[in-house]
């Protein structure tokens, strides 16, 4: 069983200007004249952090993180009262990644993602071909009506339904049946006490059900106010949008991607993002590898979730 590579340290960090006021941070690590690789964190609204340098072998690649608009490192940060977040969108951050490309002097690059990762790397992929030359993609997640009723709209609170109760607890109760839009006006309220606690509900849902067992370091990060924050107003603002994508559009379009190497990995037992969304992705586009772990959720840092992303980078390498 694969595990992490050893820790290893940037090289290179900066803030690239990409517009619209916005700055994001990024890093390089690894070997400068390796193979050029990107990681692309979930959320969105999360941020990078240094264990996904470690899915690549740091002798083999020049290894890139980035935090999104708004989020980690990036400024401005949307924890701030004054947060903007209209040019906050999928095909803005898709510009960024494709900006920070140029910005490297990559011709192509490895482009590795998870959960909402997987969803921006496929929409990176499918908008600009030629700069990527590998996929290796986990916890598929394409924001599609469905997937977002499942888990923000009460289907996954058959499996947990005392943690549902958590996260329904700040909505008055006659404004239950919409929850992303009434989640979508408690985050957008000045009033702190109105937002933070509605933020903190919120990331502790998602970070309660995204491991198999219960993580409680994991629920204590998301539940940190300026984290949680960002995090809840960023998420709902994309599922308030559908991520500006067409219903279904990533996985339509996958086909166009047949001539990319990839591979998708995911957890059996994944309650934030079901295997249905990974498994109609491999149907549409049966040239991509599905590694389905039949002992895992959704987060990257499971064993058998983690040993198939390094076993898939390994791969790539050459």
């Amino acid at each position: 069983m694969r595990s992490f590579y050893p820790e290893v340290e940037p090289h290179e960090t900066g803030l690239l200007d990409v517009g619209d006021g916005h700055q994001i941070y990024y890093e390089v690590s690894g070997n400068p004249a390796g193979k050029p690789a990107v990681y692309l964190h979930g959320g969105p609204g999360g941020a990078s952090s240094p264990d996904q340098r470690r899915v690549f072998d740091p002798e083999k690649y020049r290894i890139v993180l980035l935090d999104q608009r708004g989020c980690g490192q990036s400024l401005p940060h949307a924890s701030a009262p004054e947060a903007d977040l209209t040019s906050i969108t999928t095909w803005h951050i898709v510009e960024d990644i494709e900006s920070l490309r140029r910005h490297l002097d990559v011709e192509a690059w490895l482009v590795c993602g998870g959960s909402w990762g997987s969803a921006l790397a496929l929409a990176y992929a499918e908008k600009h071909p030629a700069a990527v030359s590998e996929l290796v993609l986990r916890g598929i997640f394409t924001l599609r009506p469905s997937e977002l009723d499942w888990f923000y709209e009460g289907g996954a609170a058959s499996v947990y339904p005392d943690l549902w109760e958590g996260f329904v607890a700040p909505v008055p109760p006659e404004q239950r049946g919409r929850l992303v839009e009434a989640y979508s006006r408690l985050l957008n309220d000045p009033d702190p006490a109105v937002h933070v606690p509605a933020a903190k509900a919120w990331s502790r849902w998602e970070s309660s059900a995204i491991t198999l067992l219960p993580d409680e370091s994991l629920v204590e990060h998301f539940t940190e106010d300026a984290f949680a924050v960002a995090f809840a107003r960023i998420e709902n603002h994309f599922f308030m949008h559908g991520g500006w994508f067409e219903d279904g559009q990533l996985i339509r379009d996958a086909s166009s991607l047949k001539d990319v190497p990839a591979v998708i990995v995911q957890g059996r037992y994944d309650m934030c993002t079901p295997a249905v969304t990974a498994w109609d992705l491999h149907r549409a586009w049966p040239e991509a590898e599905l590694r389905m772990i039949p002992d895992a959720g959704h987060a990257f840092t499971e064993p058998g979730i983690l040993d198939a992303i390094i076993e898939a980078t390994d791969r790539f390498a050459s």
